[in-house]
């Protein structure tokens, strides 16, 4: 048996190509060469451009697969490429697709739904949101492909996936401010914004999954998703327990709490329904999202970015610390003033009536 995994060399793919060897496949991954990865058994590095149909078929020929993972290039033009080269084709896209989160100041009047399932309504709009839009579109390729025969398809759509080789570590955000010696830290909301993410083990688990079950995956569409959902807060402090750090939370409402937005991720709610995939295909997280954190931590303490560099562009985190002083210390001194004003409010009772004597219609408190 003969697989293709398109990229593979990222978060997810060297998990996805671990899984294929051990189940047996030949694997060839197809990527650009910018990032090379060691595996376990042999495999094949095809290196080419996986954006553009001329060069996908310029590098891959004549060659047929008994499976495609396609996780990484245009996935709309590798949709048409596969057709008639693979029996059986797994697409990897994203939950932004989703109008819902592009968005939530016009999702209407009751705001993001929680949590989001593979039916909610996407982004067909491309003045709304070009990248969306094409995200959807490469999905419809696929779906369009297999409706017409093309090959057995199935998409999962990723949330922000964490873990080892990210190229925008959204944990490095916590890390770094730990390795350099801070104290506090911008908390937006009281960091009860609640986001899903995906650990990459677990997200690559599931595509595994498909690849077992071809006949219960074929044609639909998987929200993955690791299962324990947890607010920023917690992330953070997990983060920072792995650290023996402990923060002086400076909580602001999310709107005022500017710098916090690399590692915060917008301040609105983003938690997807990942029961399909679990009821379909018996998804659960191999990797317990505790044990997730502390191997992502361990990873960039041993690799860890440069600054200024790549990975810290893609977070546009600034790490300017007295910018952050500035707003901390500005928005105490203000909440010192607000704190100050007096507001004057009645003993508390409950509303239920407490009646002294039989037949009482309101009891002393006209309740």
């Amino acid at each position: 048996m003969k697989a293709l995994v398109v990229g593979g060399t990222g978060p997810t793919g060297p998990h996805v190509v671990e899984g294929l060897l051990k189940r047996g496949y030949d694997v060839a991954v197809f990527h650009r060469g910018t990032h090379e990865m060691e595996f376990s058994g042999p495999v094949e590095h095809l290196h080419g451009d996986p954006h553009f149909e001329e060069t996908i078929r310029e590098t891959l020929g004549p060659r047929t697969f008994d499976v495609v993972v396609c996780m990484y290039g245009r996935l709309r033009v590798a949709a048409e490429v596969m057709k008639g080269r693979t029996p059986r084709f797994i697409g990897i896209g994203g939950a932004r697709g989703y109008r819902a989160l592009l968005h939530p100041d016009k999702s209407g009047p009751v705001g993001i739904p929680v949590p989001i399932s593979e039916d909610s309504p996407l982004n067909l709009d491309p003045e709304f949101d070009r990248f969306s839009y094409l995200m959807v579109s490469a999905e419809q390729a696929v779906m369009k492909a297999h409706a017409e025969g093309g090959y057995n398809a199935t998409i999962f759509r990723y949330p922000q996936v964490y873990g080892p080789r990210q190229l925008g570590p959204t944990d490095w955000c916590i890390i770094r401010r730990i390795l350099d010696g801070r104290k506090r830290l911008i908390i937006p909301d009281g960091g009860l914004t609640l986001q899903t993410r995906g650990y990459c083990e677990n997200m690559a688990h599931a595509v595994l999954l498909a690849v077992d079950k071809p006949e219960v995956a074929k044609s639909q569409i998987y929200n993955v998703v690791d299962d324990k959902i947890i607010s920023l807060r917690e992330r953070i402090e997990l983060v920072s327990r792995v650290m023996n750090h402990e923060w002086e939370f400076v909580n602001m409402p999310g709107i005022l709490a500017r710098p916090s937005r690399p590692y915060s991720s917008g301040g609105f709610h983003s938690v997807l329904d990942n029961s399909k995939v679990k009821r379909e295909l018996g998804y659960a997280d191999v990797v317990p999202i505790e044990e997730a954190i502390r191997r992502t931590v361990e990873y960039y303490l041993a690799n860890r970015p440069l600054p200024g560099g790549q990975e810290e562009q893609n977070l546009r985190d600034s790490f300017d610390y007295e910018l952050e002083d500035r707003f901390m210390d500005e928005f105490l001194k203000a909440s010192e003033v607000i704190l100050s004003i007096p507001i004057t409010r009645e003993k508390r009772h409950h509303p239920y009536p407490h009646p002294k004597k039989p037949g009482e219609l309101t009891d002393h408190r006209g309740r």
